[in-house]
């Protein structure tokens, strides 16, 4: 795949959206307390990972992200396949997870402490209930798309169910379900930190809380960067698999010009 442009521009515009931000504070004499320059956010990065208490919290973020969304996932594409494969278990299940999944987590988080305790267990299923419902749609709409005229194909050719759903279901679900992957990702982390907002006894949530009610604001804001990033990599390390597991699609060796071209025609 060709690609987009420098990666070093990248890093070029995030230091010029950073070099702005600081002239800007220092400008317009900006409270700390309302916005902190970078460099102050660099000192309170700087002085949380040399005492070990920002790595020591976040191993227990990553940890709580990863298993919920291994859970989630799990969940997600188990039922999802069943759903895909039988419309009367659609027409009974899909509108009590749709009833289920109106209901904002960030409600439902305070429950789940009370039942599950202050642990790493409550973290992992909020994060796991929020991860589980894009990748369980996403699962549902892939294993339907197959061709039907393959499906006739395969049908003639006296191909048992299950061997139609490995050899042509489940392939031709895989770009939607390593989609629903990258989100259910993102959620997952989200899932965490809400957790931990709501009660817990370490993590980044935890430490983002105390912060708060010390008024350390520029240490909320170093906090905050930690998740992008850490947002930012296990994105990529879906998109990574993503491209490794779909090495075979056509979407992911084209280039974009080639994609663009066909989107206008």
């Amino acid at each position: 795949m060709k690609r987009l442009g420098n990666p070093y521009l990248r890093i070029a515009l995030l230091v010029a959206i950073l070099c702005v931000w600081q002239e800007a504070v220092s400008y317009f004499a900006v409270p700390t307390y309302i916005l902190p320059a970078p460099s102050a956010i660099g000192q309170a990065l700087w002085r949380g990972v040399a005492s070990l208490v920002y790595v020591r919290n976040l191993w227990i973020t990553v940890l709580e992200t990863v298993l919920g969304f291994v859970a989630g996932a799990a969940l997600a594409f188990l039922l999802g396949t069943v759903l895909a494969l039988s419309r009367k278990t659609e027409y009974y299940c899909y509108p009590i997870i749709i009833m289920f999944q109106s209901l904002p987590k960030v409600a439902l988080a305070p429950l789940i402490v009370i039942w599950f305790g202050l642990g790493l267990t409550s973290k992992v299923i909020n994060a796991a209930l929020i991860a589980f419902f894009p990748l369980m749609v996403n699962t549902v709409v892939g294993l339907r798309s197959a061709d039907e005229d393959r499906l006739n194909l395969m049908r003639s050719l006296d191909a048992s169910e299950a061997q139609i759903f490995w050899m042509l279901r489940l392939p031709g679900a895989l770009p939607f379900i390593m989609a629903g992957l990258e989100v259910a990702m993102i959620l997952a982390l989200i899932g965490a930190i809400v957790a931990e907002f709501v009660g817990a006894t370490q993590g980044l949530g935890v430490l983002m809380e105390s912060l708060n009610f010390s008024a350390d604001v520029a240490g909320v804001f170093s906090i905050l960067f930690i998740l992008s990033m850490l947002g930012l990599l296990l994105n990529q390390a879906i998109a990574a698999l993503r491209r490794r597991v779909l090495f075979w699609d056509a979407s992911m060796k084209a280039a974009p010009e080639d994609i663009r071209r066909r989107e206008i025609v």
